[in-house]
């Protein structure tokens, strides 16, 4: 998934900047509800729109009626987190960081317990909506929501 799809949920904190209008600049964490209640524009769906999209709804929205051309620029500056636990030594949510993998995350749970196995790693992950378990491998890319296991070795 790259940033070009990342597609915004509850959770991520926005950053809605309007070039030279201050006033339509606005930082917000995405509720469960996924909206936003944008200056002159009022509730806006965000959920499930990627940030280009978003940038593009609240351009068309602004155009014609408040600004001639407006310059509008949308970031994710904290996304939502992902979930690491099991044979871990500090399992927990963790803030998901574009190009992460399991390996990267387990360096921040605080690496792997003496007992871990690198071979049993799952994933829960929701996939078009529903949740989908994979076993993957340390190299595997990680995303917002995930949660991952890393289970006990038996030898």
């Amino acid at each position: 998934m790259s940033n070009v799809n990342y597609q915004l949920s509850a959770g991520d904190m926005i950053s809605i900047h309007v070039y030279g209008e201050d006033d339509l600049t606005l930082q917000t964490r995405l509720g469960e509800s996924g909206m936003i209640n944008y200056p002159y524009l009022g509730l806006l769906t965000a959920k499930g729109m990627t940030v280009s999209g978003l940038e593009q709804r609240i351009s068309d929205g602004l155009r014609g009626d408040y600004l001639i051309n407006p310059s509008v620029h949308v970031s994710v500056t904290e996304y939502r987190p992902f979930y690491i636990y099991g044979e871990v030594n500090k399992p927990g949510g963790y803030p998901y960081q574009p190009g992460l993998t399991i390996e990267r995350a387990v360096a921040l749970a605080g690496g792997l317990t003496e007992r871990a196995s690198t071979n049993g790693i799952v994933v829960n992950r929701l996939v078009s909506g529903k949740k989908t378990t994979l076993t993957v491998r340390l190299s595997a890319s990680v995303y917002p929501d995930d949660s991952i296991v890393i289970k006990e070795s038996f030898f």
